[in-house]
């Protein structure tokens, strides 16, 4: 019997997890509650929130877990740069002060925010992530796979759950890794790495795999065991602050686009070819995990493991029987692993498994609720004109609104843990209007309008729609959008001009389908999340459509929106037609009009 919080801290999306006798309670990232994108500072508002969900005190903590092991990431960086002196000034000064510092103080770090000499234990990265992926499955024996940038040395890893145990069976060590490789391509077409790795995703099927080959014969050698190693000479990460150099301009006809430049028919064939070859080293590793460990079952985390369209190719390449993927797949789910790593191989609770043989993620609900009279209390003190609404009207009402063509704002329940919005915190729109996917784009998310929007559908529905025959609830797995529902559509040769091509509709739900007849997929289970399945029933009822257009609740550059205040600056400040926050519904043209004042810019804490 345990109570374990497990943190993530210090590189990227920093979190924290609490896990009381093996059953997950609590998990968030730091950047839901600072406002400031993927936070990495100590994620002191997920602790907070984390210990208050659970009603635990600082001292009642058994443990505080930490995801990642400072000394052999302190062993890799100094390796590294030695390896590659007198070169590599650049990079230890970016990265010794860090490592130096409040990476080696990780303890007193953490009981001095605590206020508590807790005892504080090191997981490492990669059995962090591997724990998050097996132990909410609903398997009680599984391969497992990570795949990522780096951890301390570990880029990938194969493992074996059985039960309450786990261990890593192989690994693949930095500098030859997938997620790096993922990267610097994101890099060189003109994205932020570590956040822009789903638009090269999306922009995929404008291309074609063109660079694949010079791909596989320059940058990456991917081998018959599903091993790969990278050709280092082409990157600029071992020696710079650069994902790439020279030699990788010169191989791609130039150098790298800027950002928010125009994009051109070279990134498209670029984020193709990546692509492509990504989907092969997962297969390819895939494959080896069932040949070394035997199982029929495999469970997936690490950023590499985001990538949605491999995940489906994987599912339908029928490798493995069944796949499941941590939906806070990346660091944040680290924290979230290193504590149930403790709570079973330390402190030996009984791993909990769901009896409907589902798994014990809850949804990935997991996050922050605020009650109805929290949400009353905000808007009348402000004086924000609202109706208050029962769970069938509110039902009604969003799908009505919905069916009428308007885009609703939508917090309802917990905040969801990980990435994807799932219908706790989302935007919500008409999937049957190709303008919906051109609108939320531009107009709404202020984002690149080649974009793709992802589908909510019931999952009693979802084999009418798509070519998908497993519950895909955390929106991991992208799905052909079925046959007899496409229209006839081909992308135009060499024209870079992307927004016509939107515009274009290639089903009868085209603002959830991609160029390529793809759809990334949220099946909504009543068991999860039953207002939102409700209010897609309603809206199937309304209109023959078992599908919404679903999109996380923020604009472009800002986290998923956590609180009241949040949704309605966010709500305010774009052309969103209506607002729900749990029983409230607000419509954009009876509110007030947002005063440009340096009050209302600090209370809603605008940049």
């Amino acid at each position: 019997m345990s109570t374990v919080l497990g943190v993530s801290a210090f590189y990227h999306d920093s979190a924290a997890a609490l896990v009381r006798d093996g059953h997950i309670v609590a998990a968030a990232q730091e950047e839901r509650f600072s406002r400031r994108k993927h936070d990495p500072r100590l994620p002191r508002g997920a602790i907070n929130y984390c210990l208050e969900e659970a009603f635990v005190e600082p001292a009642e903590l058994d443990a505080v877990v930490f995801y990642d092991h400072p000394l052999l990431t302190l062993d890799r960086v100094v390796k590294s740069l030695l390896a590659v002196a007198p070169r590599g000034r650049e990079q230890w000064l970016e990265a010794g002060a860090g490592l130096l510092g409040t990476k080696l103080l990780v303890t007193r770090v953490l009981q001095e925010a605590l206020g508590h000499p807790v005892p504080v234990l090191f997981s490492e990265h990669h059995a962090a992530h591997a724990a998050s992926a097996f132990y909410p499955s609903p398997f009680e024996e599984a391969a497992i796979l990570t795949l990522d940038g780096v951890g301390e040395w570990a880029t990938t890893t194969i493992g074996e759950g059985r039960g309450s145990s786990l261990r890593i069976v192989e690994q693949i060590d930095y500098p030859h890794s997938l997620g790096l490789l993922y990267s610097a391509i994101t890099y060189f077409c003109g994205f932020k790495v570590n956040s822009g790795e789903y638009k090269l995703m999306g922009l995929a099927p404008y291309g074609q795999p063109v660079y694949a080959d010079l791909i596989r014969d320059n940058l990456i050698d991917l081998r018959p065991d599903g091993g790969f190693r990278l050709n280092t000479e082409y990157f600029g990460f071992l020696d710079s602050a650069r994902m790439t150099n020279e030699r990788f301009d010169a191989l791609f006809g130039g150098p790298a686009r800027q950002p928010e430049s125009r994009i051109t028919r070279r990134e498209m064939d670029l984020a193709a070819s990546i692509q492509k070859v990504c989907e092969e080293a997962v297969l390819g590793c895939a494959r080896h995990a069932r040949e070394v460990t035997g199982l029929p079952n495999l469970v997936m985390a690490g950023g590499v493991a985001l990538n949605c369209v491999a995940n489906g190719i994987l599912l339908r390449e029928r490798v493995f029987d069944r796949i499941w993927i941590q939906p806070a797949a990346g660091d944040a789910g680290g924290a979230l692993g290193a504590a149930l790593q403790a709570s079973f191989a330390r402190f030996g609770d009984a791993r909990p498994m769901n009896p409907t043989g589902r798994d014990v993620q809850q949804g990935s609900y997991l996050g922050p609720a605020y009650g109805p009279g929290e949400v009353r209390a905000f808007l009348d003190r402000h004086g924000y004109p609202y109706r208050a609404v029962d769970e069938g009207e509110r039902a009604r009402t969003v799908a009505g609104a919905l069916a009428e063509g308007k885009v609703v704002g939508y917090a309802v329940g917990r905040m969801e843990f990980g990435p994807r919005s799932l219908g706790a915190r989302s935007i919500l729109g008409d999937p049957r209007s190709a303008e919906t996917q051109v609108v939320m784009n531009l107009k709404i998310k202020y984002r690149e309008s080649f974009r793709p929007f992802a589908p909510s559908v019931l999952a009693e529905r979802a084999a009418r729609y798509f070519d998908l025959d497993e519950e895909s609830p955390y929106m991991l797995l992208v799905a052909p959008v079925r046959e007899e529902r496409r229209l006839p559509f081909a992308l135009p040769e060499g024209d870079d001009d992307l927004l016509p091509v939107v515009r274009q509709s290639r089903s009868d739900v085209p603002a959830i389908t991609h160029v390529d007849y793809s759809a990334r997929v949220q099946t909504v289970h009543p068991d999860d999340k039953p207002d939102y399945h409700a209010l897609i029933a309603e809206f199937e009822r309304m209109t023959g459509c078992g599908v919404v257009v679903n999109t996380s609740f923020n604009v472009r550059g800002e986290p998923i929106v956590c609180t009241p205040q949040d949704a309605y600056r966010c709500f305010m400040r774009t052309e969103m037609d209506m607002l729900v926050l749990e029983d409230c519904v607000l419509l954009k043209g009876e509110q007030p009009p947002v005063p440009d004042d340096e009050s209302w810019r600090q209370e809603y804490e605008l940049d």
